[in-house]
């Protein structure tokens, strides 16, 4: 016993600081006191990496300290994003039968027939900009939303814990299969933890209540699966994926070398189409019971907003803006917004062909790469965005998405007190760094790196 406690005492310490953090961060913040904010995320992230570096051996001990620390949050109100708000509307249009993408919160208030519980807290909550647009959450997502209605009662904190502790699970299956995963391609498991114990992922998942883990819970499952031969269920849960967050669509392609080996005429294509075909039916299925006219229009209309409307936390795109601005006096974004989707097209098309993706290994990596050059391209990057290349850079040699997580958070400079502006030499600082050591681990890495992780 004497000897268990001597090991284990040092990151028990460390989580106890830890979790003394977390509760400053998520009973005692607010989001416009960027030099609190920031300090937290500094000192969770050296803890963290203490924790992992130390102990990264110890994977019980580790797994309880992750479970542990996300407790804590259970009854917190998030304090760094309103979208809490819309899941819970949404969620109770859904309980009670209500297609969510046909209104949008002004349209219901403004109807003689309210039917949301709270209707008007939670409007105040969700902001102006969000009550008028219509519901861009895909229907897996929007049975979640359901779940914290039937099960929260009527009110909103009891939709937020049943909410948070739907993503708690999907973490503890992303730490079950990942792993898993891990263990196949005989790499250390302590890798794992840069996911389950990130300060990143548990503020901005578990805190904020953000559904990329749910996503990347079904997202993993398939990996895992297909990894093992297993690719009728591993489509249908790559189809659940897309349905919880749309994310998953973009890496379709790069699954064509997986499958195909010896042309179009081959056994693999064969494969490869009943594998589209799955995740495609998969993902039909769960669309069916809000399928019209139009919904189609809203939701489509509704997701082109990012590329045309909005702007955060952007690289390249600040860039082409600045270039604008410099040029012609005014903002390209609506000239330039609808280009990226095809700009990114075109790099998925060229990994996928251009790139030998024959085993997992080589896959996932192909799908960071991919994921890697949307965000950068992208006219918004919220900071919970990067959960998906973080989780995918631990099955390969890639580490600049863990970097990324713990730079992403400067992106909360722009909330100040007096309301919302980007310092975009905070913006800079961020991507010059994650950029440049991105571009140092693709040119410079020793190819006995390389060929140990298999890319």
């Amino acid at each position: 016993m004497f000897t268990y406690l001597k090991t284990n005492f040092a990151p028990i310490v460390f989580a106890l600081v830890c979790g003394l953090l977390y509760w400053a961060f998520g009973y005692e913040l607010e989001r416009h006191d960027f030099g609190k904010l920031i300090s937290l995320y500094v000192g969770l992230f050296f803890l963290t990496y203490a924790i992992i570096r130390m102990h990264g051996w110890n994977f019980w001990l580790l797994a309880g300290i992750g479970v542990a620390l996300r407790l804590l949050f259970l009854p917190a109100i998030p304090n760094l994003s309103q979208d809490f708000y819309r899941f819970i509307w949404d969620g109770q249009l859904v309980s009670q039968g209500v297609n969510p993408y046909l209104f949008t919160p002004d349209m219901y208030l403004a109807s003689s027939e309210v039917i949301v519980q709270n209707a008007a807290e939670l409007k105040a909550g969700m902001t102006d900009l969000n009550a008028s647009n219509f519901s861009n959450y895909p229907p897996v997502n929007q049975l979640f939303f359901a779940l914290s209605a039937l099960f929260g009662g009527k009110s909103i904190l009891g939709s937020i814990i049943v909410l948070r502790l739907l993503i708690i699970l999907a973490d503890i299956g992303i730490l079950y299969f990942g792993k898993k995963l891990l263990e196949a391609f005989h790499l250390p498991i302590s890798k794992i933890f840069w996911f389950f114990l990130n300060p990143f992922i548990i503020l901005e998942l578990t805190g904020n209540l953000h559904f990329e883990g749910v996503m990347l819970f079904f997202l993993l499952w398939s990996l895992y699966l297909l990894h093992k031969g297993r690719w009728f269920w591993a489509a249908v849960l790559f189809g659940i994926s897309i349905s919880t967050k749309l994310i998953p669509l973009l890496f379709l392609p790069l699954f064509y070398y997986y499958f195909v080996d010896k042309g179009i005429f081959s056994k693999g294509f064969w494969k490869l189409k009943y594998f589209f075909w799955t995740v495609i039916g998969t993902v039909v299925i769960s669309f069916l019971p809000f399928i019209s006219s139009e919904f189609i229009s809203n939701f489509s209309n509704t997701i082109a907003l990012w590329f045309r409307d909005f702007e955060f936390n952007a690289s390249v795109f600040y860039l082409v803006r600045w270039i604008g601005f410099e040029l012609y006096g005014w903002d390209p974004i609506k000239i330039v917004g609808p280009f990226i989707p095809i700009v990114v097209l075109l790099a998925v098309l060229a990994l996928s062909f251009f790139r030998k993706n024959k085993t997992t290994n080589q896959l996932i990596a192909a799908m960071l790469m991919a994921i890697s050059v949307y965000f950068l391209l992208s006219t918004t990057v919220h900071p919970w965005y990067v959960a998906t290349p973080l989780l995918l850079c631990l099955f390969t040699r890639y580490r600049f998405p863990i970097l990324w997580s713990g730079m992403i958070f400067l992106s909360y400079s722009a909330y100040g007190e007096n309301g919302f502006s980007e310092n975009l030499w905070m913006v800079a600082l961020e991507y010059i760094v994650v950029i440049g050591f991105a571009l140092w681990e693709i040119l410079q890495l020793p190819k006995s790196k390389v060929q140990h992780y298999d890319v």
